[in-house]
């Protein structure tokens, strides 16, 4: 199980205590002191622990974003704040919350407890053409890039539902009613519009697209 850590403080003491006991037990930690670089330095990480006072964003806007990026990253907030609404605008993202000071056993301790909470394996993303898929944390990366296709998530929805179709022709209102929710009206264009601009983000050539087929008079499909 991946034992790296990003651990996000701005005073250096600290930091340095906290990260040669966290070494001495077996981690590797990626230590910032600001959150400017941290969902960049989140995607090889399997926790994050994060200090509220920072310089700049606060931690509590860093731990949001950081969050709405990698949903599937347990955050771990470190604060010298002790009022309640501190506590619970904390908890609205993060996953634990300890007050400073605190013994490092103890920040040892909910450390292991978070991971083993997020140690389910994820399912192996699905593979179609140059894309892989994950589905349950809503990525797409294309893999002869290595870049993430950013997709609302709508587009997401869209094509969540026909991979999850993969091989069949799903007509244009079986689509709008999974997606949106509403019975379909004829003539609608939103479902076009947001087929047209997943398949600019998705195809080689939205003008031949081979990842999302249109089949004539029926509706689209995503070969098999």
């Amino acid at each position: 199980m991946n034992r790296s850590l990003l651990y996000i403080e701005d005073d250096r003491d600290i930091a340095q205590w906290v990260s040669s006991f966290l070494q001495e037990r077996g981690y590797s930690v990626v230590w910032l002191r600001s959150g400017e670089r941290a969902i960049e330095s989140a995607k090889d990480c399997s926790l994050a622990i994060l200090d509220v006072m920072l310089p700049g964003l606060d931690g509590f806007t860093v731990g949001q974003r950081l969050k709405k990026a990698c949903p599937g990253l347990p955050i771990l907030l470190l604060t010298a704040r002790t009022s309640i609404d501190d506590k619970l605008e904390g908890l609205q993202f993060a996953d634990d919350y300890l007050t400073k000071p605190f013994h490092p056993d103890e920040l040892a301790a909910r450390i292991e407890v978070l991971r083993r909470r997020f140690s389910v394996s994820s399912p192996e993303p699905a593979i179609l053409q140059h894309l892989k898929v994950y589905e349950e944390e809503n990525r797409v990366v294309n893999i002869e890039s290595g870049e993430e296709v950013m997709l609302t998530g709508k587009q997401f929805q869209i094509f969540k539902y026909l991979l999850r179709h993969q091989g069949r022709v799903m007509t244009k209102e079986q689509i709008y009613e999974a997606v949106w929710g509403e019975s379909y009206m004829e003539g609608d264009k939103t479902l076009m519009v947001h087929i047209r601009y997943l398949r600019e983000k998705l195809e080689h050539d939205p003008a031949a697209p081979t990842v999302i087929e249109t089949v004539r008079g029926l509706g689209y499909r995503v070969r098999s």
